[in-house]
């Protein structure tokens, strides 16, 4: 019972948060909600037994992530940001997806039964050694890929922040 309540916190935490991240005006109050997110997304984690996949929440998303999202926030004219217009256009589209979501969770909560792969690579609670034999043996290749990617992306900022610098 008490799980169940802990979790509803966690849930209900992370809807309102993650809505108020993405329609905040100022984009460092947009940050802070993110990081109330990801601690909150940590949580769910520990009461699900994977305390490694907390850990790694809060040094990775949590430490990591969200100091680029502020470096990044730093770098631009907060005072332009939040007086402009933001996604207004969208707001219908982005709604109905929303709703289509949640019709189909509906659909799947109410039928009982969820797809599901009929053998899983792992459970939630495996020990680092598992995780890293399958990151490292049979997820290497999509590893090595989103390591490129992340390595492009990272270039891609210092070449803008540069190109900024010099204006």
């Amino acid at each position: 019972m008490i799980n169940e309540l802990i979790f509803a916190y966690f849930a209900v935490v992370i809807l309102v948060s993650a809505v108020l991240t993405i329609t905040r005006k100022n984009p460092v109050h947009s940050v802070l909600f993110m990081l109330l997110l990801f601690f909150h997304i940590a949580g769910i984690f520990v009461l699900l037994n994977a305390e490694f996949l907390a850990a790694v929440q809060l040094i990775v998303y949590a430490g990591a992530i969200l100091i680029l999202y502020l470096f990044v926030v730093m770098l631009l004219n907060v005072d332009k940001e939040s007086t402009a217009a933001r996604a207004n256009r969208f707001w219908p589209w982005m709604a109905g997806f929303g709703l289509l979501m949640a019709g189909e969770i509906a659909l799947l909560v109410s039928r009982g039964t969820f797809p599901a792969d009929s053998n899983p690579p792992m459970r939630l609670g495996t020990g680092v050694g598992e995780l890293g034999a399958l990151l490292y043996q049979k997820y290497l290749i999509p590893f090595e890929i989103s390591s490129l990617i992340l390595l492009v992306g990272l270039v891609g900022a210092v070449m803008l922040a540069k190109k900024h610098l010099k204006e």
